[in-house]
């Protein structure tokens, strides 16, 4: 029988590259919106393969983001790096966490999952509108890029910390993505060096970095845990052979062809689908307040650090650290399927995360338009 939520979604994945060409916007945003239109109306029911590659699709832009990073910029600044990172995970953290528990009267466990799940930084958000602004290799960009994967330690240390109880296939995915980075760090010029690979259909080294990534996420998956965090240390590491060597370099680009073309828009149309807004309109008013607390704090840790060593572009900085997204949605779906959030919950914070992907991009879109 045919699939007509197939047909749809690639209908949608088209018609969101149309309107982020016409509109200037980045195309993830506009993909998020469908999601959130189409899952509401009944236009689409994700299916398990949908889910799947959704999963593998946020995984693979935190890779990709994780090969942006310039490891000599990180070293030349990595005291203001850290300090912008840490703050622009702190005191969201702390605002939102004291919030929901004081104010909303959530418990304590679901206010400091609340709290973990806004403090992020969106990989996928920041990564997209580097490639679409051509900022990759910019200070701009490399500032972005090392402040969010700050952020982003932060806060899958407190998930990991605070909520995840390890076992021993916990501890085995731990394992393996620790030799698997070893491994890839040490012996990955065999596939991404070699000369006899230049101009070959067969794409080995884009062969090779799925079946790593896919290894990361079946550990993760068996140990209960996520396979973001490794794979974007991993894409750290091997960063220096796709910088260095035309083969890997040329590999790059293909790479960025294959996941922006099909395999990063269904991460982000499912990711919308996940917001039931039935659910968040009983719930409006604590919607609206996490969200403006939470842009509050990201403002409050991001905006003036990033004045003092950002010669222009502040703003734009931090409302694209404002961003929210994988991090977040993998916490909230930690926390609904560990039974800590009921459904409404689940979709009031997965909303907040959906609405602070969107508007600080929106901003940032503008006021970066606007200053060239």
């Amino acid at each position: 029988m045919a699939d007509i939520n197939s047909l749809v979604l690639g209908i949608m994945i088209l018609i969101s590259a149309l309107i982020s060409i016409r509109l200037g916007i980045t195309v993830a945003v506009i993909e998020v919106i469908f999601g959130i239109l189409s899952g509401n109306l009944g236009f689409l029911t994700p299916q398990s393969w949908m889910l799947y590659i959704a999963t593998f699709g946020g995984v693979l832009i935190t890779f990709l983001t994780g090969l942006e990073i310039d490891n000599s910029f990180m070293k030349d600044n990595f005291g203001k790096i850290f300090i912008t990172g840490f703050l622009s995970f702190f005191i969201p953290f702390t605002l939102v966490s004291l919030f929901s528990y004081f104010i909303i009267n959530w418990s304590l466990p679901v206010s400091l999952l609340a709290g973990t799940a806004l403090s992020e930084t969106s990989v996928s958000i920041v990564y997209s509108a580097l490639v679409s602004k051509n900022l990759s290799n910019t200070n701009l960009g490399k500032a972005l890029s090392g402040t969010t994967f700050i952020t982003n330690i932060f806060t899958a240390i407190c998930l990991s910390g605070l909520f995840i109880i390890p076992n021993v296939y916990t501890l085995l995915f731990y394992i393996i993505a620790i030799l698997t980075s070893i491994l890839a760090y040490k012996y990955s010029y065999l596939f991404l060096e070699h000369t006899m690979l230049k101009d070959k259909i067969e794409e080995i080294e884009l062969k090779y970095i799925f079946l790593i990534l896919l290894i990361l996420i079946f550990f993760a998956d068996l140990g209960k845990s996520q396979a973001i965090l490794p794979a974007f240390i991993l894409g750290l590491l091997l960063s220096k052979y796709f910088k260095n060597y035309s083969i890997a370099y040329e590999s790059k680009k293909r790479l960025k062809i294959v996941a922006f073309t099909f395999i990063t828009p269904i991460f982000f149309i499912v990711a919308g689908t996940n917001v039931d807004i039935h659910l968040i309109i009983p719930g409006i008013a604590i919607f609206i307040l996490l969200f403006v607390i939470r842009f509050i704090g990201k403002f409050l840790g991001v905006y003036f650090i990033s004045k003092k060593y950002l010669s222009s572009d502040e703003l734009y900085f931090t409302m694209m650290v404002s961003t929210s997204l994988t991090f977040g949605l993998i916490a909230t779906v930690f926390g609904l399927s560990s039974g800590l959030l009921n459904s409404q919950t689940y979709s009031i914070l997965t909303g907040v995360l959906i609405i602070g992907a969107i508007i600080p991009t929106i901003i940032a879109e503008k006021i970066y338009t606007t200053s060239r």
